[in-house]
Order: structure tokens, then C-alpha cells, then sequence
């Protein structure tokens, strides 16, 4: 599949089949859910009045707070039936996704997904139906007293409705593509003044966009840091690599007997996208400022592997040169 086509399908929503790490694979560690990575769901729901969905917690370290329908992804689940399960458990509703608001991280050993969704059935959990999972729910205005169980879901509901009142970034829901680690997917573009577009590639065994995995000790944003590393050796330090955001995001699990079968599929790929800029701080050896002359065209690569293409169609490099410069791509924010 030609370069332009890889990054297109990225774009559509389509994702890629993953087949294996480019950058340092003895580092990242295949996914096992619960062992070497954890997903938990949380969901944004508002009804018509633009009052939020929340549950009254039943946990004894947390018992009578609320919070947003969130909970832990369990084996044999896809993303998005998790967070419906959690809807349903803890609130009583069904729901169907809208996009995902938002992906939080600290590296691959705690990542939420929160979803923006909308009720489909169901009734709402009233007191004297509570169980292990909440002792109610309700909808709530933002403005009546409410104790809550961390002030952090505050952020998530202002993008909730940040999205419902305007779409600031194309709908985007996982794909259904296995994936055997929690990997990135670089798309790292390289402008000039003439805007003109360049992506960084691997060349075999045929030309693609770099894959590299998340490691414990790290943000799933490091990767991306790796990667330039990786290709440009000791020019790397003259750059700056700028996250822009989530394109799209891969993951499927195959519930098949044995753990050791089925356990290829706990991953997930986020395909990022992702920009090269010149350090706008560049010394000498003595430590003297020098004054840097923007290039016209991407550091050469010290590493063989890689290589740099240019993006031939316009109609590509302008939706591109579009996200760059007012991004409009799913937020990924790392909690580290």
C-alpha cells in the first residue's frame, strides 16, 4: 500500500493491521490485561436539559459520592461494550458511543478512555435498587450540591459539553484491528516555509510509518520521542517533536480458549499524529544562541532504516497543514 494511502486510511477513521515494532521491540512488553496493562472506561452522558449522568458510589472507600459511570475493562471485552456495561451496571441505562471525548494515560499500566454517549434504553437506577456496583444514579444540573468522589471528572463533563455543543474533533471510535502491545503509530510531518510536507518513514520491509511501544516507566507520548531518536541520532537533540493528537486508535480482542492464544489481542495502537520543528533554541559550544535559519527541507535521517518522503497530493498535505495548524485531532493527556 502506497505511503499516501496508509496515512488517508489513518485519517478515515480505517486503521492499519499492526505486525510488529520498529523501535527498540525488547523494551515494550506484549499486553495482558491486568498484568501489563489496565484500561478503565468512563462515560459523559447529557440528557436534553444538558444535565450530566451520575452514579452514587457503593464502594466502601468511596460510599455515597458520585461520580461519571467509569469502571474497569474486564478480559474478553471490546472498548466500547465495556463502557456500555459500566452505563448499564451502575446506571441503569443502555447507550450507544458518540466519539471519544478524550484518552488520559500513565503509560501503558493505567490508560481511560472517555466517551461521549447517549442513551438508548433502559430506566435510571432509583434508590432502593442499589446493588454492589451504585446505590443509584441521577442527572445532575452542575450547579446543586453534590459530593464528589474526585474533582477530576469536572474537566471530563466541560468536554462533554464542549463536544456536544460544537464537534471540535471528527468522531472517532476504536477500530476493531488486534494488537499485540500498547503501541504508537507515528505519522510525523515535516513543513517548510513553503509548506511543503514531509513524512518520516521506515523503509523495509516495504516503506511504512514507524511503530514503537509503550514501556511501563514512560508516557505513551514518549514514544514518539523514541522514534525521532531512533532515526535522526544526534540531530535529534536540535529538534522538538510536537504531539497534535490521536487520529484514530486500534484494538480488538479475539475471546478464544486458552490465555495464551487470546492474549495477543489485549493492545492497543494509537495512531498519532505528530510534528517536527527545528529547536528554536539553538548554542554553540560555549553556550551562545545562534541564530537558526529555518531549513527547507527534513534533517536527514542518521539512521539507514529510515527515510524521509515527500507528500505529492495537495489535497493531503492541505487537510494536514489544516490539522497543524489549528489541531483538531482526539486529545491525549498524559497524568504523569
Amino acid at each position: 500500500m502506497e505511503v499516501e494511502d496508509q496515512i488517508r486510511r489513518i485519517m478515515e477513521g480505517e486503521g492499519l493491521e499492526f505486525t510488529e515494532l520498529d523501535v527498540h521491540p525488547d523494551q515494550a512488553k506484549p499486553a495482558t490485561l491486568r498484568k501489563t496493562v489496565s484500561y478503565i472506561v468512563c462515560a459523559v452522558i447529557l440528557n436534553d436539559q444538558e444535565e450530566v449522568l451520575m452514579v452514587q458510589e457503593a464502594k466502601q472507600e468511596c460510599f455515597g459520592q458520585w461520580y461519571l459511570p467509569a469502571g474497569r475493562m474486564e478480559e474478553g471485552e471490546a472498548i466500547e461494550a465495556a463502557m456500555q456495561r459500566e452505563v448499564k451496571e451502575e446506571a441503569g441505562f443502555d447507550c450507544q458511543p458518540i466519539t471519544l471525548l478524550l484518552i488520559q494515560e500513565q503509560g501503558p499500566q493505567w490508560i481511560r478512555f472517555i466517551f461521549l454517549a447517549k442513551v438508548t434504553g433502559g430506566s435510571l437506577k432509583i434508590p432502593g435498587e442499589g446493588d454492589q456496583e451504585s446505590l443509584q444514579a441521577t442527572w445532575w444540573d452542575r450547579v446543586s450540591p453534590l459530593q464528589l468522589r474526585g474533582r477530576d471528572i469536572l474537566d471530563l463533563i466541560d468536554s462533554g459539553l464542549k463536544y456536544h455543543q460544537e464537534t471540535w474533533h471528527p468522531r472517532t471510535l476504536p477500530v476493531a484491528i488486534p494488537c499485540s502491545h500498547v503501541v504508537q503509530r507515528l505519522v510525523l510531518i515535516f513543513s517548510n516555509a513553503e509548506e511543503e510536507l514531509w513524512v518520516l518513514l521506515v523503509k523495509a520491509p516495504r516503506l511504512h510509518l514507524p511503530t514503537a511501544g509503550a514501556v511501563k516507566t514512560h508516557t505513551l507520548m514518549w514514544a514518539s520521542s523514541l522514534v525521532v531518536q531512533d532515526a535522526l541520532g544526534s540531530l535529534y537533540y536540535d529538534q522538538e517533536v510536537t504531539a497534535l493528537g490521536v487520529l484514530g486508535l486500534q484494538h480488538h480482542y479475539h475471546p478464544t480458549p486458552g490465555r495464551l492464544q487470546s492474549r495477543c489481542s489485549d493492545g492497543v495502537c494509537f495512531n498519532m499524529l505528530a510534528q517536527l520543528v527545528p529547536d528554536p533554541v539553538q548554542r554553540d559550544r560555549d553556550g551562545e544562541k545562534l541564530e537558526v535559519v529555518p531549513p527547507s527541507q527534513p534533517p536527514p535521517p542518521e539512521n539507514p532504516r529510515y527515510t524521509w518522503k515527500r507528500i505529492q497530493s495537495q489535497v493531503l498535505t492541505d487537510i494536514l497543514l489544516g490539522k497543524m495548524k489549528n489541531p483538531c485531532t482526539l486529545p491525549i493527556h498524559s497524568l504523569y
